[in-house]
């Protein structure tokens, strides 16, 4: 679980992450950004979902909740993608 940042890495974040771009199907994981407000419960931490369509500058994930999917919108900087083998 995400709590704190390291002392050097407070109140920074990437720009890299921030303007990355998925396309519709991708496989991507949450991974939190502590320095920018994250609107859903910290339980979506490493959870796993497809990238269904961008709205804006987000994108809404399909995410699997005991077996029901549920539609998130969340930005960019908190998606990480996961490579299919």
């Amino acid at each position: 679980m995400l709590k704190r940042k390291k002392p050097r890495q407070k109140g920074k974040f990437s720009f890299t992450r921030f303007f990355q771009k998925f396309k519709e199907g991708d496989t991507v994981a949450v991974v939190r950004e502590l320095s920018i407000p994250f609107y859903y419960s910290k339980r979506l931490q490493g959870r796993t979902g497809k990238v269904l369509e961008k709205r804006g500058s987000a994108y809404y994930v399909e995410i699997k909740d005991l077996n029901k999917p549920k539609r998130y919108l969340i930005k960019p900087i908190h998606l990480k993608r996961i490579e299919q083998q």
